[in-house]
């Protein structure tokens, strides 16, 4: 870490305790199931399974075995390719115990970006589900197999392939596995997880255990969570919300996970908290809002609940308003990236009100954060926006065998978000968006989040989203797609320029109004604003 910043710049070092875990993933799995052998560790509602720490560790283990047996080296890569689910999670800590990297693969995939996956990552073994929702995996898996050439096993969960894999955990000791886990460094690659850029393919940002485990650790420290905690994790698995700040929070603290639906399901997941009786519960923004939007809501108890964490969209003050009304109090805002493990910033339980709606929390323990000119890498004085860059042990290894795409966003051990943000004189800091969602009309420059910030205020607004659209005169205009509050009157552009006017500075009200039951999203929940803008451009003819 660096000697204290400069006060007076967008610079700030977080705190150098707890100490951060040097061990791997597998090996805290056996310290916490040692610890609270009995205590409940694993409810897979759908699946109608529990665990406890003891039989989630022995499931563990027999598939490692089995890993092991089907001739699974330290460094071949494993993809899962399937919703939330049990077996998911042994999957995850399986190939930790035998040092297999996991490559974690997006549900909504289809044949042409699975075989991209297949193929970049070189992948020996795929576990897959059978199905889900309507995408028959199975058979998009045999049409992608004559471009995959590594691919040499495929396991289907909950058929015979499955079955016989785990009968042949036989062939392998228990002293095998003990020495082919303590052969692994914490250092080394465990995990692959491919972020979505919005333009070309995907990239594939490799984690190691340091990576993944100790954010983990931090975020749930962070929650103040302790072995009586039991989270609830409607987000998938497949990415850093649901298997690091979910699954990993939970094994550092041997607190329990509870998987409410294999996918997003907003009454499926309160009924979870209340039936299970969570203390935590995890979403983005749209989640909190569809949960909070049930005709039946006043019915779920949720007085169980203590804390959770909001992250992949900003929050809106409505919401955390409506959280807190709830008894959740100790509700934490997280910012991140897969590339940092995930999260960098986190609100503290007992910040204020403010903090939690207005910002991202401050640094986390052991990371580095500056706000930089990102023309000229500087960095800017405070309350001044720019690019938001982060240091530490949560930095990715890079982006699986591309290196020049990995030298594009680390330099010097920074990474370079690609996210504009604000940090304030206490060090908070603001995310206003990405640099390149930032909208100029007419040489202003617009952050879509305050406009959104100003249309939740609208009676009849549930949710909004803002983007920019070109125009000929001014470069580019503001258009807000807005989902309706139940039995709202239907809503004009003429409205809500009228609602905004004498309140909003001209440039910042929206031209166009685009009514909408839904915002396309990607499985994450982040809301996919490129999609958004080409739906726009084609049905006002822009």
């Amino acid at each position: 870490m660096t000697t204290t910043p400069d006060p007076t710049l967008s610079h700030t070092v977080g705190p150098p305790e707890p100490a951060l875990l040097e061990q791997t993933i597998g090996a805290a799995l056996g310290a916490t199931a040692a610890r609270h052998p009995d205590r409940e560790a694993l409810v897979d509602r759908a699946g109608g399974i529990r665990w406890t720490w003891a039989e989630l560790a022995a499931e563990v283990d027999t598939l490692a075995r089995a890993l092991v047996a089907a001739g699974l080296e330290t460094g071949d890569r494993v993809g899962i390719w399937a919703p939330n689910c049990a077996e998911w999670t042994l999957v995850q800590f399986a190939t930790a115990k035998v040092g297999a990297i996991l490559v974690t693969i997006n549900p909504a995939y289809r044949t042409h970006e699975l075989t991209f996956v297949l193929r970049q990552a070189g992948i020996r073994m795929l576990v897959t589900a059978a199905s889900f929702k309507t995408s028959d995996y199975v058979a998009m898996v045999e049409q992608a197999r004559g471009d995959t050439p590594d691919l040499e096993q495929v396991y289907v969960i909950g058929q015979e392939s499955w079955t016989d894999l785990l009968e042949r955990a036989d062939q392998v000791s228990p002293e095998r596995l003990t020495m082919v886990h303590n052969a692994l460094e914490c250092h080394e690659p465990i995990n692959i997880q491919y972020t979505s850029g919005t333009t070309g393919f995907p990239k594939g940002a490799t984690l190691s255990h340091h990576n993944i485990l100790n954010n983990g650790y931090l975020v749930g420290e962070l929650c103040r969570y302790t072995e009586a905690d039991r989270i609830c994790i409607p987000v998938p698995f497949y990415h850093c919300f649901g298997m690091v700040m979910g699954n990993l929070a939970a094994v550092t603290h041997g607190a329990c996970m509870v998987i409410p639906a294999p996918g997003f399901d907003p009454a499926a997941t309160l009924a979870a908290v209340a039936q299970e009786r969570c203390t935590s519960l995890y979403g983005v923004p749209t989640m909190f809002i569809a949960e909070w939007a049930l005709p039946d809501f006043a019915t779920y108890d949720l007085s169980s609940v203590r804390t959770g964490i909001m992250a992949g969209s900003p929050c809106p003050a409505s919401m955390m308003r409506r959280l807190i009304e709830a008894g959740i109090e100790e509700v934490t805002i997280a910012y991140g990236m897969t590339e940092t493990s995930p999260v960098s910033t986190q609100n503290r339980t007992d910040d204020t009100f403010e903090q939690k709606v207005e910002t991202v929390g401050s640094v986390h323990p052991h990371l580095e954060v500056k706000v930089v000119d990102p023309a000229t890498g500087e960095t800017l004085p405070r309350n001044t926006p720019g690019e938001f860059c982060t240091k530490g042990y949560s930095v990715m290894l890079g982006y699986w065998e591309e290196p020049e795409r990995t030298a594009e966003v680390l330099v010097d051990g920074w990474m370079h978000t690609g996210d504009i943000a604000v940090m304030d004189d206490d060090g908070f800091v603001q995310i206003t968006g990405r640099i390149k969602d930032m909208v100029i009309r007419g040489g202003e420059n617009v952050y879509p989040r305050e406009v959104e910030e100003f249309l939740y205020e609208h009676p009849d607004v549930q949710d909004v989203q803002v983007i920019g659209v070109p125009d000929e005169r001014y470069g580019e205009e503001l258009c807000a797609w807005v989902v309706l509050r139940e039995g709202a009157e239907p809503l004009t552009a003429e409205a809500v320029r009228e609602f905004c006017t004498g309140r909003l500075a001209h440039y910042k009200i929206p031209r166009y109004v685009q009514v909408v039951e839904e915002f396309p999203m990607t499985v994450t929940g982040k809301v996919r604003k490129v999609e958004m803008r080409e739906k726009t451009v084609a049905e006002l003819g822009l």
